[in-house]
């Protein structure tokens, strides 16, 4: 394979890993505001003290994976942009709601603040819905018909219910006494859901999509892909366990979040041995969306600089912000 041949495979290589990483990153964040309202006026305090030094870096994750794809496979972003118009909007809506909110309530007087919490919440609710809405229906190739509905809705439910798991694994890592102990309630509450949510998606994918079910029900691929489910199986039912283990609440706070985080990652390269080498599901591959090699080397010079650029100060931010959270205060 020729270097030019290989440009579009480099692109949605990193497409895919900042996807992946805003997936994970602003999950953990968008799932904190959708357990707001379960939180005392106190505890919201601190649980946006936990996302604070984070969330706007987190973000700039999903603005560099569109970003790639705007420009590296402008016939896939028309695509797809075509298809889900209205879905991007509300997520859009939702994001910026959420950091208005965010900025509002921190100088809002008291009896105005639980107004901002509930925009909080609500940012959050309608852009992890759509975000989920959006990946249901790229898995099926944006295609039209009842069924891909009913997956896309399923998938819209599945994804919040995971971020709520993510963030409240977040908060046992971040957070201390009373605060601590609840969010360990609240893991465990959501962590039924995900696991009904992620069994529903494995069983619905091959059914509405001919080409997952051939890609995992084949042999020999069906006994090579098998530790997949077989190591998420695992890290949900780890997880779970720790959940029930007095020693989450010491030092072995962060093993929950490294088990969920592991289930995102394993679900990620399932995802992408599942599109591969389509960039939209049996109509587009990389190849004929890609720009041409000369523009993509030039693309690829911005993209050398920023990337690294955009990994160290997310690399530096959760350095310098590690260990528990303190109170949030603004100068």
């Amino acid at each position: 394979m020729s270097f030019d041949q290989a440009l579009p495979i480099i692109f949605m290589a990193v497409m895919g890993l900042a996807m992946l990483t805003y997936v994970v990153l602003d999950g953990y964040d968008l799932g904190v505001g959708l357990l707001m309202p379960r939180a005392t006026e106190a505890q919201k305090d601190m649980m946006i003290a936990t996302i604070g030094p984070f969330w706007d870096a987190n973000e700039t994750w999903l603005v560099l994976g569109v970003g790639i794809l705007l420009i590296a496979f402008p016939k896939a972003h028309g695509v797809v942009l075509t298809a889900m118009y209205l879905p991007v909007a509300l997520m859009l809506i939702g994001l910026i709601l959420r950091g208005v909110a965010f900025d509002f309530r921190v100088k809002a007087r008291d009896s105005h603040k639980p107004l901002w919490n509930r925009a909080f919440f609500a940012g959050s609710g309608i852009a992890a819905g759509s975000q989920g809405w959006m990946l249901g229906h790229y898995i099926t190739g944006l295609q039209p018909g009842w069924q891909y509905q009913v997956f896309a809705a399923a998938i819209a439910v599945a994804l919040p219910a995971a971020y709520v798991l993510l963030g409240a694994c977040w908060l046992i890592l971040k957070t201390e006494n009373d605060l601590q102990r609840r969010a360990v309630e609240w893991a465990k509450i959501a962590w039924l859901p995900v696991v009904i949510g992620m069994g529903l998606i494995s069983i619905i994918t091959p059914w509405v999509s001919p080409t997952v079910r051939e890609r995992w029900f084949s042999m020999p691929a069906f006994i090579a892909l098998f530790p997949i489910p077989l190591m998420t199986v695992t890290a949900l039912l780890a997880a779970r366990g720790m959940l029930n283990s007095h020693r989450v609440l010491g030092t072995l706070c962060w093993i929950p979040f490294a088990l969920v985080v592991t289930v995102f990652l394993l679900g990620f390269f399932g995802l992408a041995y599942s599109l591969y080498p389509f960039v939209v599901m049996d109509r587009l591959t990389i190849w004929q969306a890609a720009s041409s090699p000369e523009a993509l080397k030039v693309i690829l010079i911005g993209v050398a600089v920023s990337v690294p650029a955009i990994a160290a100060y997310t690399v530096l931010a959760y350095r310098v912000f590690g260990g528990k959270a303190s109170e949030l205060r603004y100068a």
